[in-house]
């Protein structure tokens, strides 16, 4: 009895080719007809002149499939689940050095060397998305990413070494941002508070201190145990009951009672107040520190 060779359809060509295919990929195995048809039926999406993927939403790393790149920078850091600012209004996508630009959908492209094991993922790994985001990103919103990056399975030997190794644009500012980042840092705010205290200067204020008296203990986000100054970032947290509103009640009067003073900044005030901010600061610590 004679085998029977089955035909493969488009999307079944696409799915062995990893879900991207270029027209003359797919011509080898299946007629220009064919294609054109799976298209317009919607089993098969154009991506981009001449690549070809199966249905779905434009994400990120669809758009770095339509360019053969890699999802990097801000886009990187949401898919690492790296806090940021905002999130970036189009993908940014790195590809190779020389690589010519090409129609496409909208994307922030960058072009710079891209790891191996990077480009079957389609995304920049975690160090690398680190300091791409350092290399662009103002010192603050840098900061966090690092801060997040340290606090999860990013070592600050590494990144600082990386940081070292860099050239070109934005390598100095990497380099900063690696020099002050911590994985002790709770929450992006207060990454942005300590980086105001970093870039004004103020030697002193170590992240996470531990302030203890009688049987209380507390970690205050930014402390100067000589000045005993604590400095904290207040996000948007509703205390939802009489007794969460009395803790941290009680958490300020110890704090006070154990001769600290307690500096507390809002959102707004931390983004769109810095100067007040770093004045405040500054002014606690003359009479603090006379």
């Amino acid at each position: 009895m004679e085998s029977v060779k089955l035909v493969e359809t488009v999307p079944e060509v696409l799915a062995r080719l990893r879900g991207r295919a270029t027209f003359a990929e797919l011509t080898q195995v299946i007629s220009k007809r064919e294609l054109m048809a799976a298209v317009s039926s919607g089993t098969v999406v154009r991506l981009a002149r001449g690549i070809y993927t199966l249905p779905g939403p434009l994400t990120a790393k669809r758009v770095a499939t339509a360019y053969d790149g890699v999802v990097s920078h801000q886009s990187a850091a949401l898919a690492w689940h790296l806090p940021l600012l905002a999130p970036p209004e189009t993908p940014h996508i790195t590809l190779p050095p020389k690589r010519r630009r090409r129609p496409g959908p909208p994307a922030v492209l960058h072009w710079a060397p891209i790891a191996s094991a990077d480009h079957p993922r389609r995304l920049t790994s975690l160090l690398r998305t680190v300091l791409d985001c350092a290399r662009i990103l103002p010192f603050g919103e840098a900061l966090a990413v690092a801060d997040a990056a340290l606090a999860g399975r990013l070592t600050r030997h590494r990144l600082i070494g990386a940081s070292i190794a860099m050239r070109g644009p934005g390598s100095r500012n990497a380099r900063q941002v690696a020099a002050a980042a911590t994985g002790a840092a709770e929450s992006f705010l207060e990454s942005m508070l300590r980086a105001l205290v970093v870039q004004a200067g103020l030697e002193g204020f170590e992240p996470q201190v531990l302030v203890e008296r009688k049987r209380f203990r507390a970690r205050v986000d930014l402390g100067h145990r000589e000045a005993k100054i604590a400095v904290e970032a207040e996000g948007y947290a509703f205390h939802g009951s009489s007794g969460d509103f009395a803790a941290d009640c009680r958490r300020y009067d110890e704090l006070v009672a154990a001769g600290w003073l307690v500096l507390r900044f809002t959102y707004q005030q931390v983004l769109f107040e810095p100067d007040w901010v770093i004045a405040t600061i500054q002014d606690a610590l003359k009479q603090r520190l006379p």
